[in-house]
């Protein structure tokens, strides 16, 4: 689809409120694809695209109901967790606890070697689908492009153990990718930084933190469903509760 014409189909697409009932309207979201490419979206639009299930990787921009993978359809759920609802279960205590040696440093987003290197290492924990760069999910400058966006940084010993891009919009924020040492498995680096989203996004004033999605059947993104006061997107412009699960699957944590 060419570019100008994919930008038309989201703007309509951000606009579902405003259409008449249609009762196959049901079918079509749930076999979803859609797809556009934009160079700076405004935090207010940001949220709103969240909002309506889109992600991006640079300046492309998606949203998908059905993910296929070894014979089986997985149906994508889109998560968010209300923040005024967010505490934290025992398990995640006990994270945040270990890892109190750990030094967290946010800066604007960012990419050098250091970081390829972490990259380089993180990605040996995948058997399929392993992503060849970071540059596959970040803009050649991802601070700004297509939105404000930061680097939540670990430090164990000064050394460069675990990093997450979050995305910052108005009122929201949203994890892009983050990858970890995989030597340090029993830290649970990868909730750890999901943790310290949640908790820098609600200092900074905002009411919702998307993790990403999981899907409707079990896998190995189950871990974001042990977040509390987590919403559920149903493709038909609602969000609803989900009921967290206290014991994920037992893969720690993948990457999208």
């Amino acid at each position: 689809m060419p570019p100008d014409e994919s930008r038309e189909r989201a703007r309509d697409t951000l606009n579902t409120r405003q259409h008449s009932f249609n009762e196959n309207r049901i079918v079509i979201l749930e076999c979803m694809n859609e797809y556009f490419f934009r160079d700076q979206v405004s935090p207010l639009l940001m949220d709103k695209l969240w909002e309506n299930g889109w992600r991006h990787f640079g300046s492309y921009f998606f949203r998908y109901a059905r993910f296929p993978k070894d014979h089986i359809i997985f149906h994508v759920q889109p998560l968010r967790v209300r923040l005024e609802n967010h505490t934290l279960n025992r398990s995640q205590k006990r994270t945040l606890k270990q890892n109190q040696d750990v030094e967290v440093v946010v800066k604007p987003a960012y990419l050098d070697d250091e970081v390829i290197q972490l990259f380089e290492r993180h990605k040996t924990r995948f058997k399929d689908n392993v992503p060849e760069s970071l540059t596959m999910f970040l803009s050649e400058r991802p601070d700004v492009k297509p939105c404000p966006c930061l680097s939540l940084c670990l430090r164990l010993n000064g050394e460069l153990v675990g990093l997450s891009y979050l995305d910052v919009g108005k009122n929201a924020t949203s994890s892009v990718y983050q990858c970890f040492e995989p030597t340090l498995s029993k830290r649970a680096l990868g909730i750890l930084m999901m943790l310290l989203c949640v908790q820098l996004s609600r200092e900074t004033g905002k009411t919702l933190y998307y993790p990403g999605y999981a899907f409707r059947e079990k896998s190995f993104y189950d871990y974001k469903k042990t977040l509390r006061g987590l919403e559920v997107y149903d493709w038909q412009d609602t969000w609803l509760p989900l009921i967290v699960q206290e014991k994920p699957a037992k893969l720690e944590c993948e990457d999208e």
